[in-house]
């Protein structure tokens, strides 16, 4: 089983940065929330147990399930539509329950998409910029992306498309092509932003309300509070911030005035309590992630394992990308967790499962593969 794998280049400084930021995420999600502290702890050892597990298992011979991944994935984002599983909050249908336990099948498609692609993409490679495979890529893609769309969750959507798209790039999508989609989706926000503001919107109510608010503040104060807020918590931690739990009466989240302080805020309690030099850390911890991931997707073998890593690499800097711009006033107001910080178990051990993939990716070295394959004996 372990025939082909270079222990010696066991991506140990990966495993450093993610477990280094979960801890520290762990750490802000018991100053917001005490309640979810242990939980998410729970969370951190299961996932951790799952990284190790999967890097141990040849992500080849994992790849033979693509379509299952495929199947998987579009199946779980079905399961939202089922009246007796799906479980809604704040006008989103986003959850499945089953019994005692409740996910979020999108943050396990993210992944299981990642993985399918990956086969397709390196199988596929020499065909892609020809119509007829375009056309099934691009049907295949929309599937899921749909699915999400439909929940709805922009933002969740927005960052698959995002990841999708780094894949079809990394492969070798046309150029002309990539240039024509950027053009399009800047015109589209575009569109989207005159429209919302001056035609009552084209996306869902509560979604044009947020877009509304977020470039006119002062005509929506109820709508921008969220993050009017979030933004006064990150300036009032000002270098160093207040301290982790404290208890200041002059503290934005002591007055709970942020709001999903443990999921989707969680950033702006990190700058309120660790100040500027807290949050510069968290964004290097989470730089230090995507560049190890494109850093093991130079070594490996093949195709499909350097797509792993881009995939992930993509889904971890676009969410946090996103997330952040959201809690500092760039990006309208969207759900979408912080990698590793947030609280949220589904998102934690899926994250934990992508980077096994990205392990294992690493202890299969491509010079290795390139001495065995120019290795002879001379018997003369």
């Amino acid at each position: 089983m372990f025939r082909n794998y270079r222990f010696k280049n066991y991506n140990f400084r990966l495993v450093v940065f993610v477990v280094a930021l979960t801890i520290y995420g762990i750490l802000i999600i018991g100053s917001a929330n005490k309640n979810y502290q242990t939980k998410q702890i729970i969370g951190m050892i299961l996932g951790i147990i799952v990284m190790v597990v999967v890097s141990m298992i040849d992500y080849t011979a994992l790849l033979s399930l693509h379509w299952a991944f495929y199947g998987v994935a579009c199946t779980i984002l079905l399961m939202v539509f089922i009246p007796g599983l799906a479980h809604s909050s704040k006008g989103a249908t986003r959850w499945v329950r089953l019994g005692p336990i409740q996910f979020q099948p999108s943050e396990l498609a993210k992944v299981f998409v990642v993985l399918f692609l990956a086969w397709y993409l390196m199988k596929y490679q020499d065909e892609l910029n020809k119509k007829g495979r375009l056309f099934r890529t691009i049907i295949l893609c929309l599937i899921p992306l749909g699915l999400i769309v439909l929940e709805p969750d922009l933002s969740t959507t927005i960052v698959t498309f995002c990841i999708i798209f780094a894949m079809l790039f990394y492969a070798g999508l046309s150029k002309k092509i990539v240039g024509a989609v950027v053009g399009l989706i800047a015109a589209g926000a575009f569109g989207a932003i005159f429209l919302t503001l001056h035609a009552g919107g084209v996306l869902q109510g509560y979604q044009n309300e947020r877009i509304a608010a977020w470039l006119q503040p002062d005509k929506y104060p109820s709508q921008s509070m969220q993050q009017q807020n979030s933004i006064m918590a990150i300036g009032s931690g000002e270098l160093f911030g207040k301290g982790i739990a404290n208890t200041g009466a002059n503290s934005v989240k002591n007055g709970n005035y942020i709001p999903e302080p443990h999921t989707d805020f969680i950033f702006a309690v990190t700058g309120e309590e660790t100040g500027f030099l807290g949050t510069l850390l968290m964004v290097v911890l989470l730089f230090l992630i995507v560049f190890e991931c494109l850093r093991t997707a130079k070594k490996a073998k093949d195709l499909a394992g350097q797509l792993i890593c881009v995939g992930m690499a993509s889904l971890v800097g676009f969410q946090a990308f996103v997330n952040i711009c959201v809690v500092t006033g760039l990006m309208p107001n969207t759900g979408l967790p912080l990698p590793f910080v947030s609280y949220g178990l589904t998102s934690l051990v899926t994250l934990y499962f992508g980077m096994g993939f990205v392990l294992n990716v690493s202890i299969q070295s491509k010079k290795f593969y390139a001495d065995e394959r120019n290795f002879t004996f001379d018997l003369s």
